[in-house]
């Protein structure tokens, strides 16, 4: 068994920690801290020393890091639906305020280092949050669905949960969004999983067996990742498939050809 000297190996990791931490004068009255910490595209978190009065250090990335963001995505939605709920549990987690724009906790000498790395916490989660985009959990992904339609189309001109009365137990075959269509009623159905995509091949089975009048568009999370079967059945009973809401130009296109927009 390998013996260990917990001192040597404390003051060598110190050592190295310390080596990767610089702190540098930016003016009189604020200090720059160099970290290793860095974005997936490699720019450095920008993280600050302001020297407040009464002792404290307000650990600051002056704004850096929501502007960074913003280069690729729409900040607005980090502070909505499911994406704000996460931001704000991030900043409750981590002790991180939120003062215009720039995330910053107010420090003291002997809880620097560790404020420097709740910091670097916070921001790597929230950058995180941008990934959202391309990898949804499923209550994002409803929530990203109900932005991208109303873009496209009046929100007066659609129905949420809407039930098809034409049909016995119709409450069990629910439908995520009725449009009104330029020939027929448009049944909108988001699938992030599996399991909902057997649902609404359950659900657009009966309605084809109940005579219903109308056009399916279905759009996936990630189309990809659903086995070939469960694709095909949907296919069969199905009119318009969107791969992927990132996929905003075909969902926009398909839409607007089916749905009454005037």
């Amino acid at each position: 068994m390998m013996t260990i000297d917990v001192d040597i190996l404390q003051k060598t990791l110190c050592d190295a920690m310390c080596g990767e931490v610089r702190v540098r004068e930016k003016t009189p009255e604020i200090l720059a801290v160099d970290t290793p910490f860095t974005f997936p595209d490699g720019d450095q978190y920008q993280l600050y020393i302001k020297v407040l009065p009464g002792g404290i250090l307000r650990l600051t990335d002056m704004g850096h890091t929501l502007m960074h963001l913003s280069y690729e995505h729409d900040i607005d939605r980090f502070r909505e639906g499911t994406r704000g709920m996460l931001f704000d549990k991030i900043k409750s987690e981590t002790s991180v305020d939120e003062r215009e724009g720039a995330l910053c906790i107010d420090s003291s000498p002997d809880h620097l280092a560790i404020d420097i790395f709740r910091l670097g916490q916070a921001i790597t989660s929230i950058s995180d949050l941008g990934f959202l985009k391309r990898s949804r959990v499923d209550s994002t992904f409803y929530d990203d669905l109900r932005e991208s339609l109303f873009r496209v189309v009046p929100a007066e001109k659609v129905k949420k949960d809407y039930l098809y009365e034409g049909m016995d137990n119709a409450s069990d075959y629910p439908i995520d969004y009725w449009i009104e269509g330029r020939e027929a009623p448009v049944f909108l159905f988001g699938i992030p999983n599996r399991d909902k995509a057997k649902t609404v091949t359950i659900i657009l089975e009966h309605l084809l067996r109940a005579n219903a009048a109308f056009e399916s568009i279905l759009v996936f999370s990630d189309q990809s990742s659903l086995p070939r079967a469960d694709l095909a059945r949907l296919t069969n009973v199905s009119d318009t498939m969107i791969s992927s809401l990132d996929a905003e130009s075909d969902f926009r296109r398909k839409l607007e050809k089916k749905a009454q927009l005037n």
